[in-house]
């Protein structure tokens, strides 16, 4: 029977994966034999993920590692010369990086957060996938953009993001139809990223976050100690038809299936793995 997960021989490009999903989804590439390319802007964080990738890897296969930050053109070609000189090919595009910021639509800075949202969440997507056509046509290969719950469920002070991640998908589907001519899959695969938000004022408007549903160090970057991010995860547990949050390997493990040959009669699908959540009060 073959496997799967049997990525020998791949070369797979992950943006944003100096940590959370996209480091255990480049991870786990790894683990499954990929040549992996790993960016993000963080080199020392970076390095961190080179070195577990290397770890895992079966033939003991160091990623080449990019400091780059994808809402920039010239780092995202750089990114994609980069792949191309030291592996001479690319197999799987995984659009990783993501941004997010609440937003009301009386915020002064609108226009500003607009640009920083759809800098990195589309532009970047669709720029890397035009350097990236000629290669995946080569090797047959497929891309995986990551999208959000929020492309289909509105959430109050997110209207930006949300609609990053709607017109993500769309240019998702659009790219199936025109890119399987040439042997290309193009999906997305959707997961929840945040719980609810509120509303707070002060002397000027801003918005509370309420952090994500899926298990990341991510609680900890924003302030949380690890037991109070345990404890909040734990929480919003009890909230999910599954009984449990989302952990980054749920997620890698989707991308790994729909990058894989087992789905080779699969593209311009929104793949959702939220543990039931779009269908829930949360």
């Amino acid at each position: 029977m073959s496997n799967s997960k049997d990525f020998n021989g791949k070369v797979v490009l992950i943006t944003g994966s100096s940590g959370g999903i996209g480091a255990t989804t480049a991870i786990e590439f790894s683990r499954n034999g990929a040549n992996v390319v790993i960016t993000g802007r963080n080199a020392n964080n970076l390095s961190e993920v080179g070195k577990e990738c290397q770890n895992v890897s079966p033939k003991g296969l160091p990623p080449l590692e990019v400091v780059a930050d994808v809402s920039k053109d010239d780092d995202c070609k750089r990114l994609i010369d980069s792949t191309i000189k030291i592996f001479g090919k690319l197999d799987v595009l995984v659009n990783n990086a993501g941004f997010g910021m609440g937003s009301l639509i009386t915020d002064a800075n609108i226009l500003d957060k607009y640009k920083q949202i759809m800098d990195t969440n589309l532009r970047s997507v669709v720029y890397l996938t035009h350097l990236s056509v000629e290669h995946l046509e080569k090797t047959k290969g497929n891309i995986i953009n990551m999208s959000s719950v929020a492309s289909m469920k509105p959430f109050c002070g997110f209207s930006l993001y949300s609609m990053s991640k709607c017109a993500l998908d769309m240019f998702t589907k659009c790219l199936a139809l025109e890119l399987g001519p040439k042997g290309i899959r193009v999906n997305t695969i959707k997961y929840r990223i945040c719980l609810n938000y509120e509303i707070c004022i002060t002397i000027t408007e801003r918005l509370s976050v309420s952090p994500g549903h899926v298990r990341t160090n991510f609680l900890q970057v924003v302030g949380y100690s690890k037991s109070q991010s345990d404890a909040r995860y734990d929480e919003l547990a009890n909230k999910y038809p599954l009984a449990r949050v989302g952990e980054s390997k749920d997620i890698a493990n989707a991308v790994l299936f729909m990058a894989s040959s087992e789905s080779s009669f699969v593209t311009g699908i929104n793949f959702l793995s939220d543990g039931g959540a779009l269908y829930s009060n949360i």
